[in-house]
């Protein structure tokens, strides 16, 4: 007997589908010296995840620069982000034959990021917004990962509940998020480590072998232990 399919699989993007972590850090490092100073490893390890406005106060912050107008920075990365991800913006191992697989199974889809609606669009050239069904950014919810609203609202879009679906995430704010919304998720960190333990959270080193029979157990295994 074939598992039951997930609902719908929630992705998020930056460090999960697309290396465009490692574009951020050149934004990132670039605006601190723009400001005069150099962005800390450590410090950047803390941007993960988090909001922008956020990551501008850790930067002012590390740079030792607190004064500086978070909108200013902001702008400037945004800006920035936008050249880089036309033209640097590549898919992490694993994730674009992972999504083919669950599109191609006429599973529903969403992205669920935190990036904001204006680069996830120039994200899109490289990812195909025909692979998503719903599209959750920065822009559509009013508070963000790692509160639950950004997957609940992907899932009510979708006309599907939370508990019956698989998400995917690499920060820690991310997999909060999706916990909290009830999914049943699989973390790929890429820096920063996610060391909570949850009965539904599942860690993976990569996307690379992942595929939809594995989402299957996953969601099958769920409903044994609810």
């Amino acid at each position: 007997m074939t598992p039951p399919q997930p609902a719908a699989v929630l992705f998020d993007m930056d460090g999960t589908l697309v290396d465009s972590e490692r574009i951020w850090s050149i934004a990132l490092g670039e605006l601190a010296r723009e400001y005069g100073g150099e962005l800390s490893d450590a410090v950047r390890l803390a941007m993960i995840g988090t909001s922008s406005v956020e990551t501008m106060r850790l930067l002012h912050e590390d740079l030792g620069q607190p004064w500086r107008d978070p909108a200013d920075g902001s702008r400037w990365i945004a800006a920035r982000m936008v050249d880089l991800l036309a033209t640097e913006l590549t898919w992490l191992p694993g994730a674009r034959e992972l999504l083919a697989e669950v599109r191609a199974a006429g599973i529903p889809t969403a992205l669920v990021t935190s990036t904001g609606r204006r680069l996830v669009d120039v994200a899109m050239r490289t990812i195909g917004a025909t692979n998503f069904d719903v599209v959750v950014t920065a822009d559509d919810v009013t508070v963000r990962k790692p509160d639950p609203m950004p997957y609940l609202t992907a899932a009510a879009a979708l006309g599907v509940d939370p508990a019956d679906c698989v998400a995917i995430e690499d920060s820690r704010a991310g997999v909060a998020s999706a916990l909290a919304a009830g999914c049943v998720v699989i973390a790929v960190p890429q820096e920063v480590p996610v060391t909570v333990v949850a009965e539904r959270l599942h860690l993976r080193d990569g996307l690379l072998g992942v595929d939809l029979a594995a989402l299957r157990d996953l969601v099958e295994g769920a409903a044994v232990h609810s």
